[in-house]
């Protein structure tokens, strides 16, 4: 299965003040290196983290995302988006790969016209 998830906090962390600016890097940070640390494949773009691996690896590393980045504040938005396709590896980058290949067709097809 694929997963592209994006987490963050909010509110002031348990006995803590919240930070002065909005900036949430340093929790998104702690994220990613879990899902690096994982093993499996994974991409980070500006707005989300895409993992790739069975339901329960993929669930249990978005879960102690979520943990490390509940550390930052007093609660957590989780946005999460699954494709699960059994029986299909490395999809992570063959969709990217596909889709670029349609482009690629697409412009040469207009370029016939």
């Amino acid at each position: 299965m694929l997963v592209a998830f994006s987490v963050a906090p909010s509110g002031a962390p348990a006995g803590g003040k919240a930070a002065d600016d909005a900036s949430v890097h340093d929790a998104v940070a702690a994220a990613v290196r879990l899902v690096r640390e994982s093993g499996l494949p994974n991409r980070t773009t500006s707005m989300f983290t895409e993992i790739e691996g069975d339901w329960d690896e993929v669930m249990a590393v978005v879960k102690r995302a979520t943990d490390a980045v509940g550390r930052y504040g007093s609660r957590v938005s989780l946005v999460l988006k699954a494709d699960i396709r059994p029986g299909y590896a490395g999809e992570l980058d063959a969709k990217v790969q596909r889709l670029e290949e349609a482009i690629g067709d697409d412009e040469a097809y207009e370029g016939h016209s």
